[in-house]
């Protein structure tokens, strides 16, 4: 299960996406970001987080260790901004946390050149939990000691906002021409030799249960929460042995820019959060 522990002060709100997730410090000393249940995207967001975070993290990829935070919507009532105080007041209760990585910048590949094993890895990885939400324009990785991190993947696993034809969008083809590591040569066929076989009933059960019981509570068509945990399981599981033969590397869309992104130097991707 994931570490617990209760969001003590609210920092600053992050305003990177739509989300609107916010700092804050919490009762074990840490300092997380901070993501919420009353947020537009709901708690199907932070599932997908928990499910790609803790999936990541087994195959040996680099996210920032998850806490569920546990909010008392009080500790907002400084905040001068009216928007944010309406969130906190929807997300009493378990929020999901992401450990801050201080100092951390947003990824440039000109500058943090990877390999093609490395990009082979991430790419595969974003294939399986159908992540669309890693392109240029958006990569949603972040340098640490000059490592590279994977974060934001509330927007993965999308068949989960439609169960009825989940089957079918997972069998979907994964086009990959815009991924923001696509330059790199991803060596796709090594990259699944060396993790298909790693994703196990028995390991997509373990990613599942850290998921917390009310967040996937009175889901229609289940009869409970154990049902959809192995709902998960049982797509991520079937994608596993073959997505690597669906995955597209076309050439970019004509916009990609040659030079730095704006992201780089004041946009999204420029964050230092490990949002």
């Amino acid at each position: 299960m994931l570490r617990e522990t209760v969001a003590t002060r609210y920092i600053t709100p992050l305003r990177e996406g739509g989300s609107l997730p916010g700092l804050v410090e919490a009762g074990d000393l840490g300092t997380y970001v901070m993501k919420f249940t009353g947020a537009g995207q709901g708690r199907k967001s932070l599932v997908a987080e928990v499910i790609c975070g803790g999936l990541a993290r087994r195959l040996g990829l680099r996210v920032p260790e998850l806490a569920v935070l546990w909010l008392d919507p009080v500790i907002g009532l400084a905040e001068p901004d009216q928007e944010v105080q309406a969130l906190l007041k929807a997300s009493g209760g378990a929020n999901l946390g992401m450990d801050f990585l201080p100092g951390s910048l947003g990824f440039d590949p000109l500058a943090h050149p990877v390999t093609s094993a490395e990009a082979g890895r991430v790419v595969w990885f974003d294939a399986l939990v159908n992540n669309v939400d890693r392109s240029w324009r958006n990569p949603n990785m972040l340098v640490w000691h000059q490592d590279l991190w994977l974060i934001d993947h509330g927007a993965a696993v999308v068949w989960h906002h439609h169960w009825p034809g989940a089957a079918a969008s997972a069998a979907r083809p994964y086009d990959a021409s815009d991924h923001a590591l696509a330059p790199f040569a991803p060596d796709i066929a090594r990259a699944a030799a060396e993790l298909a076989p790693r994703v196990t009933q028995d390991l997509l059960a373990e990613v599942a249960a850290e998921v917390p019981d009310e967040w996937l509570a009175e889901e229609p068509g289940f009869a409970g929460s154990d049902e959809v945990r192995r709902a998960y399981g049982r797509i991520l599981a079937e994608r596993a042995g073959t997505v690597h033969e669906r995955i597209r590397l076309g050439p970019p869309k004509p916009q990609r820019p040659p030079e730095p992104p704006d992201w780089l130097t004041g946009g999204r991707g420029g964050r230092r959060a490990g949002k």
